[in-house]
């Protein structure tokens, strides 16, 4: 009876896990912001970006420091350079050169808060900054009443290009 009860625990456990550590995933961090991300955990697992475990943080691609600002109100609801219209409560950035489509964790250095947002437009067009967030990102970093901060930037997935051809 006993042996039955322990396999009985192990495959409750075995069920219920991927479950806690998804609840665990979704619940925002304190001081963190419950506002909707551009990429879910969700889709970071599908992508194979992540995996089921306790952290669930990919592996950059790339990683650099640079000077990021934010932009808002005067943009919004104007056209990006990908063609979207700017929505400054998005999860979304703008950066010189990183391909359109790029996700990337931006990291404020003094703070430690991060957020994971995708590259949909250009700019900025102020010398020494590289990075330009919507007024969301910058308010969840907590650089919104400042204007600037140094961030890591940890490039986590760039969009196939559109000349590639299909995977078989």
């Amino acid at each position: 009876m006993k042996n039955r009860l322990t396999e009985l625990a192990k495959v409750v456990l075995a069920l219920a896990l991927p479950l806690l550590l998804v609840a665990v995933v979704k619940a925002p961090a304190i001081g963190e912001s419950a506002a909707p991300a551009s990429i879910s955990e969700g889709e970071l697992l599908a992508s194979g970006l992540a995996t089921p475990n306790a952290k669930l943080t990919p592996r950059p691609l790339k990683t650099f420091v640079c000077l990021s600002s934010w932009y808002g109100q005067d943009f919004d609801g104007q056209v990006t350079a990908d063609g979207e219209i700017y929505d400054m409560y998005a999860q979304t950035a703008a950066h010189p050169s990183l391909p359109m489509g790029s996700v990337v964790r931006v990291v404020n250095l003094r703070t430690q808060k991060s957020a994971i947002v995708r590259i949909n437009d250009r700019g900025p067009y102020v010398p020494g900054r590289d990075l330009d967030v919507s007024y969301q990102v910058a308010k969840e970093l907590g650089f919104a009443h400042r204007g600037t901060a140094r961030v890591r930037v940890e490039l986590l997935k760039v969009p196939k290009s559109k000349n590639e051809p299909p995977a078989n």
